[in-house]
């Protein structure tokens, strides 16, 4: 989900999304107290499993083949992220996206890598470590509260993640006060079919 974006150049040609995954634009992410309580059904989480075994998420997130149906260079281009901003990345998990995350906001920008797993956010920072990344917060977080600063936040990317919160439109109203001004929210995750990783591979 995603507020704001602006409209492309009519001259440029239409971009490909990212093969089996969706890219959600929404301005209406955050519904009134009064429209929740037309909305029936669960707003939990359709997939539980922990990712605390960081090796073998090392092998499935990281896996060069990602690039190829992931295509993370279009995803963060499509973001229209400026140098000096701030983006949230939630279920941040190996670190895949921050690379690309912190040149699209350097320099004077910083990229809050989230996650609820110790040994991912662990693991996450000594990749940035190593790897030379800068301008790069690993973030512990709690399963209900991602622990974003007040009004600071430019975008909040949920990549592959949405489908893991629990409990979703009292999460994202809890979101709504950490976004800045003109701030956007954007999801990316699977859709209802076979992709090569993912909640609808089995």
């Amino acid at each position: 989900m995603r507020i704001g974006r602006p409209a492309a150049p009519a001259a440029r040609p239409a971009r490909r999304r990212p093969a089996g995954m969706v890219l959600v634009l929404c301005a209406a992410l955050f519904a009134p107290p009064c429209a929740r309580a037309q909305q029936a059904g669960p707003h939990d989480a359709t997939v539980h499993h922990p990712f605390d075994d960081v090796e073998k998420y090392v092998k499935v997130f990281d896996d060069p083949q990602r690039d190829a149906w992931q295509k993370p260079r279009e995803v963060v281009e499509a973001l229209g992220l400026r140098a000096g901003q701030t983006v949230a990345d939630l279920g941040a998990g190996t670190g895949y996206f921050e690379a690309y995350l912190s040149k699209a906001v350097t320099p004077g920008g910083l990229v809050l890598a989230i996650d609820t797993e110790p040994a991912m956010v662990r693991h996450l920072g000594e990749r940035m470590r190593k790897e030379k990344i800068a301008g790069v917060l690993p973030v512990l977080a709690l399963p209900e509260e991602p622990f974003l600063p007040l009004g600071r936040v430019d975008c909040l990317l949920i990549v592959d993640t949405y489908h893991h919160i629990d409990d979703r439109l009292d999460y994202f109203r809890r979101v709504r006060p950490a976004l800045a001004s003109g701030g956007r929210v954007a999801v990316v995750d699977f859709q209802k079919r076979d992709t090569p990783v993912g909640p609808w591979t089995r």
